[in-house]
């Protein structure tokens, strides 16, 4: 089984979760993970390692069939530190709202550099949201 943590567009009612997971997914639990959680000005979020809560949610999928489709949507060639990666994926622990660890799974993190590059403004809410401009 493929479990992976998402926090931005791949979220239910995410701009990509259609796509990518709507009708492939075996379970679905909004949970958070440590971390710290930036808006990027190009319509999705970045999160880096730290100890802050970045909320999302735990998907399941059947299949491993799915990762190559994600990683190819999160720019991760499936080699760690390739400079031609816009993510990296590494294994995470997630946490219920009682705080405590219910799963591992596969999350994608950007780099500091790559964040501060692209004016990755903080969130301390550790919750993204899309913003839809007038």
């Amino acid at each position: 089984m493929l479990k992976v943590f998402v926090y931005g567009t791949l979220k239910p009612s995410g701009k990509y979760y259609k796509i990518y997971c709507q009708g492939k997914t075996i379970n679905e639990v909004k949970c958070w993970t440590k971390g710290k959680l930036y808006d990027l000005p190009l319509g999705y979020p970045a999160m880096t390692e730290g100890e802050e809560k970045v909320y999302g949610y735990l998907l399941s999928f059947a299949s491993f069939k799915h990762l190559s489709n994600l990683d190819k949507l999160e720019g991760y060639t499936g080699i760690d530190n390739s400079p031609l990666n816009e993510y990296e994926r590494r294994k995470i622990t997630v946490y219920n709202d009682d705080n405590q660890p219910i799963d591992e799974a596969w999350c994608y993190f950007m780099k500091d550099s790559a964040i501060a590059s692209l004016n990755g403004v903080f969130l301390p809410s550790g919750w993204w949201q899309l913003k839809i401009s007038n």
